[in-house]
């Protein structure tokens, strides 16, 4: 089954305080906010590019990785489940999401002591792939399987190691495909799809947003996104790499609604 083109991307600010966003396994480098701003509307304008609506969710000053929405909810065409994301400090980003997002979807929650961050889910058709991380435990995956569960979605959780999200090490090229970094996560969990691998240069490079039938990518990963070129895939590139000092990427940066 295909899955429909996204229309609409909700996106967020970046935070003025994202000096002091939260950092796993990054080391703190001096984040420079005015380019972090300036990579963050190229990235709008090419998921405008690539033909979505681009909706701004309030901006959230005093939240400091308010910018990477996609934490906050699971996007599906029957429901969107709202998250309880793993670091405490984030939840309070969450209610000012779900409020637009009832414009769209019926809501559905994970509640405590469930924690899930939605850059640990990775959709490929009617499967989702969990992470089980420091930012997702085994009470949010058990809860997100009884939601969606009714609606025809199997759950399968995966082990990551080395990263701080699923969707770090692994995202969906097709719903034949994923792109995956074997250091932190083996491919033989998402078989039969297809993997291909990253350049083994290019750690960070396994996260692309899937828009319809084209990618959107981190520029900086020239090799990789040339195996993707040369495979076929539309890839449209921009820069992230001031985001990417704040343990931030490409898809964690909007929330994709599609159309009925």
């Amino acid at each position: 089954m295909s899955t429909p083109s996204p229309l609409l991307a909700l996106t967020r600010a970046v935070s003025p305080s994202i000096v002091a966003c939260e950092l796993t396994h990054l080391d703190r480098l001096p984040i420079d906010t005015a380019r972090a701003e300036a990579q963050h509307a190229e990235y709008e304008a090419a998921l405008r590019t690539l033909g979505c609506e681009v909706r701004r969710v309030p901006a959230a000053p005093d939240n400091p990785d308010a910018v990477f929405i996609e934490d906050t909810a699971i996007v599906l065409d029957e429901l969107a489940v709202i998250t309880r994301p793993g670091a405490p400090s984030r939840r309070a980003e969450v209610e000012p999401v779900a409020a637009i997002l009832t414009e769209y979807r019926a809501l559905a929650r994970i509640e405590a002591p469930g924690a899930l961050d939605g850059g640990d889910v990775m959709q490929v058709g009617r499967t989702l792939y969990v992470g089980r991380t420091l930012r997702t435990n085994d009470a949010g995956i058990a809860q997100l399987a009884r939601l969606v569960q009714p609606h025809g979605y199997t759950v399968i959780p995966v082990e990551v190691t080395g990263c701080l999200h699923l969707k770090s090490a692994v995202t969906a090229l097709d719903d034949q495909t994923v792109l995956c970094n074997p250091a932190w996560v083996s491919p033989a969990a998402f078989a039969p799809h297809r993997a291909v691998l990253v350049d083994a240069t290019e750690p960070d490079a396994a996260n692309v947003v899937r828009v319809g039938t084209s990618l959107l990518a981190a520029a900086a990963f020239t090799r990789t996104n040339a195996t993707l070129r040369a495979a076929g895939y539309a890839l449209v590139t921009v820069p992230a790499d001031e985001l990417a000092k704040a343990e931030g990427a490409v898809t964690c940066c909007s929330l994709l609604v599609s159309g009925p």
